[in-house]
């Protein structure tokens, strides 16, 4: 188990950036360490494996590569499953469930290909043990992954059980949830340290203000919850537990203060609630009000948004509202309106905004000094930077005429 190949996946646009956490997790590089399109591909020990699951943030699962085979038809894909040792990761008594994914793949049934790689696992369990595991879609034990290109199929076994965004702190939520892996890349696309204040003036549940909290507490992201390879054979419990107590060892007081604030005093509730059982109660100040009216907290520091749009306008409070009626996608005025209180009360700060708008600093009267690609979901999405200046209510005035 100490030449496993794994495979990260992440979110479009977040490779680099989880190549760069894989790196100062493990300590590999180079050949050990490698970008891909959708993830990062590591050669590494069942060791860092659990490792990563517990402390990366950006990451969506660990899988263990255990096939990798050129492929023409669904019978190719039923030999190669048969064909890995699946005896030694799990028993016939535990359960266990396909999923496949697909890019350019010549087969006309997703459905039929997952039911052929379920058929080789079930046959090589009863060929070598007499027993067939049962198989469950909804709480397996075991998840296998398949990945078709167009001409080669690749089989994994998941390590992380729930997706790696299910921290275990977040069970108060709105509309529209931000994901924690993506409030992480936020974060970490902005360079932010941990030593400066950071703000988010539309928090919502507050996941980008406590991925923050943690991060400053260098609290890892899965001290919370469960994972998938405490069901497979190679799990040591011992192992594990060591692991677990040197990433509590590591945690410590933070070195400045996370802020949050949004208009609707349910979501401050919400996002309260799920910092304490994040455990930054005392590091993260949540606070009711209008992000147009809200005063900066600290004399400088970061603000880190997903900021309101379309039906989302409703957290951007009354003015927000008042003004959403006057546009067809339901900004209205209120993306000038935020530029401008900016402007008046923010020199110094520096702003990132994560919007599907690409043209939200040309409404903003703005110009961006960054943009970072970024997708949310299937959503295609910009990071802006904007380093924000004084200027006076009449210049912004002028500058709209």
């Amino acid at each position: 188990m100490n030449q496993l190949q794994l495979f990260l996946p992440c979110a479009a646009g977040v490779e680099e950036l989880l190549a760069e956490e894989v790196h100062e997790i493990t300590g590999l590089q180079g050949e050990d360490l490698r970008s891909h399109r959708g993830g990062v591909l590591v050669r590494s020990s069942w060791r860092d494996a659990m490792r990563l699951n517990l402390h990366s943030r950006l990451a969506q699962r660990v899988l263990i590569e255990l096939s990798n085979t050129p492929y023409r038809n669904e019978q190719d894909l039923y030999e190669a499953a048969s064909n890995i040792a699946w005896e030694i990761w799990f028993t016939p008594k535990q359960s266990f469930k396909i999923e496949v994914t697909a890019q350019h793949s010549p087969l006309t049934s997703l459905n039929f290909a997952a039911l052929k790689v379920k058929d080789a696992v079930a046959d090589r369990f009863r060929f070598k043990t007499g027993v067939r595991p049962d198989v469950n879609t909804q709480w397996p034990d075991v998840r296998i992954y398949l990945h078709l290109t167009t001409e080669r199929a690749t089989v994994y076994i998941d390590t992380s059980g729930d997706a790696l965004f299910k921290r275990g702190w977040r069970e108060d939520k709105g509309d529209a949830p931000l994901k924690e892996t993506l409030a992480a890349a936020m974060i970490a696309a902005s360079g932010w340290d941990g030593t400066t204040p950071l703000y988010d003036p539309c928090c919502g549940s507050g996941t980008i203000a406590i991925e923050a909290a943690q991060i400053a507490c260098n609290i890892a992201p899965g001290s919370l919850r469960r994972f998938g390879f405490e069901k497979l054979l190679p799990f040591q419990p011992h192992v594990w537990s060591a692991i677990q107590e040197q990433a509590h060892a590591a945690e410590h007081e933070p070195q400045t203060q996370i802020f949050g604030s949004d208009v609707a005093f349910r979501m401050v509730d919400f996002s309260t609630r799920n910092a304490e059982r994040a455990g930054v109660a005392g590091v993260v100040e949540f606070r009711g009000g209008d992000a147009l009216q809200r005063m900066p907290p600290a004399e400088s520091g970061v603000m880190l948004l997903n900021p309101p749009y379309g039906e989302r306008i409703e957290v951007a409070g009354v003015a927000g509202r008042r003004e959403a009626a006057q546009t067809e996608d339901g900004s209205g005025d209120f993306f000038p309106q935020l530029a401008t209180h900016w402007k008046r009360n923010y020199a110094g700060w520096t702003a990132w905004m994560l919007t599907p708008d690409l043209k939200l600093p040309g409404k903003m009267r703005l110009k961006e000094s960054r943009r970072v690609p970024m997708w949310n979901g299937p959503i295609e999405c910009r990071l802006f930077k904007f380093d924000m200046v004084a200027g006076s209510a009449r210049r912004t005035t002028d500058a709209a005429k």
